[in-house]
C-alpha cells in the first residue's frame, strides 16, 4: 500500500514540473531584424547567447563623438546573413513568445560570428558559449569594443518607462508580442515582472483573467 502511495506522489510531482521546451528545428531564408534577431519565413527568432545594441542605441567613439552603433550593427548583420539559408535549433521561448535558437548559415554559427566581430556581446545571463569569443574581440578592439558602449540590457532599462495600472487592483498585464499576439501575464507568472506595458502600443491592464480573455488576450504559457 505504501509503495502505491509513494508512486502516486511521485507521479503528482512530475506533473507539477514545468513542461520542457519541445525540440524544434527551423530552416529558411534569413531576414535580419537587428543585431540579435532574425526572421525565418516570417517567424521571429532571437539568437541564443548574444545581446546586441538596440536599433536606436548610440555609442561614443574614442574621440568622444556619438555614433549610431545600433543601426550600424544591424547593417553589418544584414551584409553577412540577409537572404542566406539558415538552420536554427530552438533552445527556449522568451517573454515575447519568440523562439530563442542557435542558428547556422553556411556552416557559420551566427551568434559566434557576431560576437567575434565585435557586433554583439556574450549574453552571460543565459549562456557562456561565446564568453571567450567576446574577450578575444575586446582585446583586439574589434567592432563595438573600440568605442564606449552601454550594455544593451542597461540601455533597455534606461528607455523603459512602465505605465502604472489605472487601478491598483487591476494588475494583469495585457502585452502584445512581436508577432502581434495578445498575451496576458498575471502576478506570479514567470515573465510578469519583466513585462512592460505601453498603452500607446495598444497594450492594456486588466482586472481579471476573464476580462482579458473577453478582450481577445490569451494567458501566457508560463
Amino acid at each position: 500500500m505504501l509503495r502505491k502511495v509513494n508512486a502516486a506522489l511521485a507521479a503528482l510531482c512530475l506533473l507539477a514540473l514545468p513542461a520542457p521546451i519541445a525540440a524544434e528545428t527551423l530552416e529558411g531564408r534569413v531576414e535580419v531584424v537587428d543585431g540579435d534577431t532574425i526572421r525565418l519565413g516570417g517567424q521571429p527568432v532571437r539568437l541564443h547567447g548574444i545581446d546586441a545594441p538596440e536599433q536606436s542605441q548610440t555609442c561614443e567613439s574614442a574621440e568622444g563623438a556619438r555614433w549610431a552603433c545600433g543601426s550600424w550593427v544591424t547593417q553589418r548583420a544584414k551584409g553577412a546573413f540577409e537572404g542566406r539559408i539558415a538552420r536554427c535549433e530552438a533552445v527556449d521561448i522568451d517573454r515575447y513568445e519568440r523562439i530563442v535558437a542557435r542558428c547556422e548559415a553556411g556552416g557559420v554559427d551566427m551568434g559566434q560570428w557576431l560576437v567575434s566581430e565585435g557586433l554583439a556581446f556574450a549574453y552571460r545571463k543565459y549562456s557562456m558559449a561565446y564568453d571567450l569569443d567576446e574577450k578575444r574581440a575586446a582585446v583586439n578592439d574589434r567592432g563595438l569594443h573600440a568605442s564606449r558602449v552601454q550594455s544593451p540590457a542597461q540601455f533597455r532599462r534606461s528607455q523603459r518607462k512602465e505605465e502604472a495600472p489605472p487601478d491598483p487592483a487591476c494588475r494583469i498585464k495585457g502585452n502584445i508580442s512581436a508577432k502581434g499576439v495578445k498575451i496576458f501575464h498575471a502576478p506570479g507568472q514567470q515573465h510578469y515582472t519583466r513585462t512592460r506595458i505601453s498603452t500607446r502600443k495598444g497594450e492594456r491592464w486588466f482586472c481579471s483573467a476573464q476580462e482579458a480573455r473577453a478582450a481577445g488576450w490569451r494567458k501566457a504559457r508560463r
